[in-house]
């Protein structure tokens, strides 16, 4: 069976940054507490889930027992066997921040790569975790913990304020199940009042393989500077998949947001050998938020200086 969870991250992450990236209305990931504080008149009190979202549940246990039995979705970041250098990390970072398979505003059927500017937030990014009914609360508890200590390891990774909030957050995080759907849309038309429905209809009926998604906005006066990011992570997905998704569309909320075959160990990457942020994915953070590097810059011209901030991530002499 191919891999589905990498893939399918991949393209949906990338069509929707390619939607949002133009427009400030479109966007908008964690709280300290279990719950978050919820808007007048909308509650995400928990009911439990429907027969179809339970089968569901079933469904992606089995994908990620399949992927556990044929030793992908590894957890311990690489090591021995997956060696990389300072030429390797530069390269993949450029791929991986420059460059988007799916260009445009859909899915691109060609599969054509299409070259961009370097995009990343300038101001404090404030997570916060929003939760559909369906979301039981254990499940919100350890979520709401796995997003704050993310979120700490973010911001020392990138020397960039990364923090989680329960109020004024910029970037929502939403675990929602199937059950939800009403619930995530009303809720992102009081976060973004000037949302289309284009965008609010990507929230429902999503394709068995689309496991999560994440879409990030910057103002019309400065394309390459994101202020608001939006991200959904299935409730449905068991334990692993579930923070799986946590790490690599926050990561490429950020500004990572392509995947790269050669890039490894990395999650991105759409061969589902790691679950989890590694090494690799690690300095590609550091070198995306290194100031010598600026928002705008083309490939051509943020080389050089890649491959300089690689050598010193490395210890490798210039």
């Amino acid at each position: 069976m191919r891999p589905f969870l990498r893939t399918s991250i991949a393209i949906c992450a990338l069509s929707l940054l390619a939607l949002a990236g133009c427009d400030e209305a479109l966007m908008t990931s964690i709280v300290p507490e279990t719950r978050p504080v919820q808007p007048e008149g909308l509650s995400n009190a928990y009911v439990e889930p429907s027969a179809a979202s339970l089968d569901l549940a079933r469904y992606y246990e089995g994908v990620q027992n399949n992927l556990l039995t044929r030793g992908l979705l590894r957890t311990d970041g690489g090591g021995p066997d997956t060696p990389y250098d300072a030429d390797d990390l530069a390269r993949n970072f450029e791929t991986i921040a420059f460059y988007s398979e799916y260009p445009g505003h859909a899915v691109s059927a060609g599969g054509r790569r299409t070259s961009r500017q370097l995009s990343r937030w300038s101001g404090p990014v404030r997570i916060q975790a929003e939760f559909g009914p369906s979301v039981a609360p254990t499940v919100r508890q350890q979520d709401t913990a796995r997003i704050e200590a993310y979120a700490s390891r973010l911001s020392r990774l990138t020397d960039h304020p990364v923090s989680t909030v329960s109020r004024n957050a910029n970037f929502h995080v939403f675990v929602a199940g199937e059950d939800d759907t009403a619930y995530v849309q009303n809720r992102l038309r009081q976060l973004i009042p000037g949302i289309g429905q284009a965008q609010l209809d990507l929230f429902d009926r999503l394709p068995r393989s689309f496991y999560c998604f994440v879409f990030a906005s910057a103002p019309n006066s400065a394309p390459q500077t994101y202020t608001r990011a939006v991200a959904l992570v299935r409730a449905e997905h068991p334990d692993l998949v579930r923070l799986s998704c946590i790490h690599e569309e926050i990561a490429q909320g950020l500004g990572l947001p392509n995947d790269s075959p050669t890039a490894r160990p990395s999650i991105f990457n759409d061969d589902d050998e790691f679950a989890l942020l590694t090494s690799h994915d690690e300095k590609l953070l550091t070198i995306l938020y290194d100031p010598r590097l600026k928002p705008g810059m083309s490939a051509d011209e943020a080389r050089p200086v890649v491959r300089i901030i690689a050598r010193e991530l490395m210890g490798q002499s210039l």
